[in-house]
């Protein structure tokens, strides 16, 4: 039995040592020693830690095929006053995903379209590497209806999950040969769709995992791809000469993306100055939009279905909620709602 993998699970659920200890009637240096490795349990206590943190006990023992640690490749969209305690648990609620996922996938492994397309960031630009992704997934002209579909359909499993705060917008990582990429649900719409194509721009990019160059800022390179891939500069351009409140509005809806992102475009092409930039936010920030844009109710959710759509087949071929918890690793009790049918609305012509 692996003890970082009982570390992640602890870490997911935001319990302690002293926590799990008091639970399965051990002491603290018990579990200490478990997950160190110094100390092997019985398959009484291997029982009793699973039903604990709500999983089998043959996901305790299971060996995943991990590249490194758990939690090397994880890429991450986060604000920079999140805590270290925020963002350390959002990262284990997604390698804890990625071990149920990796479970499900080698049973059933995907059968997709397309694929997500990788590239060295060291010779391609962002915005190019989103150019070619477009290209390569025959995206139409203008808006992506879409995100999730197209990230979809290329195999990338995506999940929305409550991340216990608004911090944190999103985070990705491939389980085997296979892109995740989890959407916190307390994000408005136009931000889980930014969010995904910056976590689109990370597994493109930085499939790897993190850059070792302290010269190269990968969630700059993440956020320049996703702002190409939503809004190609050849077909945007010309509508920001004018950034008028009532424009960017209109574009929000056009486009999909929040009014902050488009005059971000701009500024970010050269069609705003550093002046114009600080008036916006002022404007904004006195009608309270900055952090509650007008007509999100307008702006496509984008709602994942591949994961519930696998759920279906195994439901429609006879196996019952227990045999798929079986099949996942989760106790029966505790599987999320992540595999329960989603619904959405997708971004219509303007």
């Amino acid at each position: 039995m692996k003890g970082e993998v009982i570390e992640t699970l602890m870490r997911a659920r935001g319990l302690t040592q002293a926590d799990l200890a008091l639970a399965i009637g051990a002491a603290q240096a018990t579990v200490s020693r478990y997950i160190s490795g110094a100390r092997t349990p019985e398959d009484s206590e291997i029982r009793r830690i699973a039903g604990e943190l709500g999983v089998t006990p043959a996901f305790l023992v299971k060996e995943f095929r991990m590249r490194a640690a758990i939690g090397v490749s994880a890429h991450m969209r986060r604000q920079s006053s999140t805590k270290v305690s925020m963002w350390k648990s959002a990262e284990a609620k997604l390698n804890e995903l990625r071990m149920h996922m990796s479970m499900l996938t080698e049973r059933a492994p995907l059968q997709t379209a397309t694929h997500v397309p990788t590239f060295d960031y060291q010779f391609t630009k962002p915005a190019e590497a989103a150019r070619r992704v477009r290209t390569a997934w025959r995206v139409p002209l203008g808006p992506v209806r879409s995100v999730v579909d197209l990230m979809e359909t290329a195999g990338t499993i995506v999940c929305e999950l409550d991340l216990g705060t608004h911090r944190i917008d999103g985070l990705s990582q491939w389980v085997s040969d296979y892109p995740l990429v989890i959407v916190n649900s307390w994000s408005s719409p136009s931000r889980k769709r930014l969010t995904l194509a910056h976590e689109l721009g990370h597994l493109v990019m930085h499939a790897d995992g993190y850059v070792d160059d302290e010269m190269i800022d990968v969630e700059a390179q993440a956020n320049e791809f996703a702002a190409e891939f939503l809004m190609p500069e050849a077909e945007i351009r010309h509508q920001l000469k004018t950034l008028k409140l009532p424009n960017l509005l209109a574009l929000k809806l056009e486009w999909g993306v929040s009014m902050q992102a488009i005059f971000e475009r701009a500024f970010r092409l050269g069609l705003a100055s550093g002046t114009d930039r600080q008036n916006f936010y002022r404007q904004i920030s006195r009608k309270g939009w900055r952090t509650e844009e007008p007509e999100e109710d307008r702006v496509p959710v984008e709602s994942p279905r591949l994961v519930s759509g696998l759920v279906a087949q195994f439901r429609s071929a006879g196996l019952t909620n227990d045999d798929f918890a079986d099949l996942t690793g989760y106790a029966r009790d505790a599987v999320p709602d992540v595999f329960l049918p989603q619904s959405g609305r997708h971004l219509s012509s303007v």
